[in-house]
């Protein structure tokens, strides 16, 4: 195991679209908070067994932290584990909580990519996303995180959200392209059950659909190829060199350890989440206890393979087609026939008419 992820709960704001766990600072000791993570960081050492080729900081908004307790979580992880010298350090970002000292302590720290939550560059569609920041604020976040030096910065967008037109997406592509990201994701609004827009559509008051939804992932796909981004996930694009390792080693099945309330972790075959309560979770570290665990489960051979159908399919490296069983291998060629995917040197990828099917795809290859 040599990824890490740390969850950071707080957000200014609750976003209605949001399942992650996450809430407002409350009445939060935030130094305890820290202390905390950093207790449990030290109790998991030992199940990282070389050095950490990608630290990720999720949430949540970590950038949510004040900068005196992001610099000691950041340096005290530094201290806990050892890096790899190449490693990939990645924190995501709330426009409104970065300032230019903020940002310089995270590079000098060893922060090397920074996931900037902009959405949209409308100020219509961040009121339907319940967003704090608006358009001209994120545009003077872009220019500090590029003045502080990160190697890498990614800007996160989302699509198909109530009352957005192909028109406003294009307009959201368009403003991020003059900027000249290294990452771009792009996230096709899922409703999730816990959330106010789930409870929306529920109500008739807002609309899913399929059609429209592969509309705008269309536009996204054409423009952002167009300017040179390489599509190496059904979500994600990259400039040459800057691939989310963290998030690849997700889609690659790698075992990683989280840290945080709510944060899962996969080690060889067990799964296990901490528990989805801040303030259970600090007491109990700060006690001298280990980290409240909410759920175990145990990742059988049948629920890998799963799972990688779900994942695999999404990335360009594609499904090592020896994966598909016997049984199963006229659906293979029958979604082959169709233009849906095809199959070259042992692996499956989808076609520029299959990705947007993705999901379904698998679960067809999976009987």
């Amino acid at each position: 195991m040599h990824h890490l992820y740390v969850h950071i709960p707080f957000c200014h704001r609750v976003c209605p679209y949001c399942s992650f766990y996450k809430h407002t600072h409350g009445r939060t000791d935030m130094a305890g908070f820290v202390d905390a993570v950093l207790q449990e960081a030290r109790l998991q050492e030992d199940r990282i067994e070389t050095k950490l080729r990608t630290v990720f900081l999720g949430g949540g908004t970590p950038t949510a932290l004040s900068e005196v307790h992001l610099e000691r979580l950041l340096e005290g992880l530094r201290g806990v584990f050892a890096w790899d010298d190449g490693v990939e350090f990645s924190v995501e970002a709330n426009p409104r909580t970065i300032t230019a000292s903020k940002a310089t302590m995270m590079r000098r720290l060893g922060v090397t990519r920074v996931s900037l939550g902009v959405q949209a560059w409308d100020d219509a569609t961040l009121a339907t996303l319940g967003r704090d920041h608006t358009p001209a604020g994120a545009r003077e976040t872009f220019g500090i995180l590029r003045e502080a030096g990160f190697p890498g910065v990614n800007i996160d967008l989302m699509f198909s959200i109530p009352g957005q037109t192909m028109e406003t997406w294009r307009g959201t592509l368009e403003s991020t392209l003059e900027l000249n990201p290294d990452h771009i994701s792009a996230y096709n609004l899922n409703y999730e059950e816990d959330t106010e827009f789930f409870q929306r559509l529920s109500r008739g008051e807002f609309r899913a659909d399929a059609d429209a939804d592969a509309r705008f992932f269309y536009l996204a796909l054409d423009l952002l190829e167009a300017a040179g981004f390489e599509h190496y996930e059904i979500s994600n694009y990259a400039r040459p060199g800057h691939r989310s390792l963290h998030n690849e080693s997700y889609w690659l099945g790698s075992d990683y350890l989280g840290l945080g309330p709510g944060a899962f972790s996969t080690h060889h075959s067990l799964r296990w989440q901490n528990v989805s309560d801040t303030a259970r979770y600090v007491a109990a570290l700060n006690s001298g206890m280990p980290p409240p665990v909410q759920g175990e489960e145990i990742i059988t051979p049948g629920k890998r393979l799963i799972e990688r159908f779900g994942l695999e399919l999404r990335t360009a490296r594609g499904l090592p087609a020896a994966l598909v069983e016997p049984a199963q291998r006229r659906m293979l060629a029958a979604l082959e026939a169709d233009g849906l995917l095809s199959t070259e040197a042992g692996m499956i990828r989808l076609t520029r008419a299959g990705k947007p099917l993705v999901d379904s795809i698998a679960v067809a290859l999976l009987g």
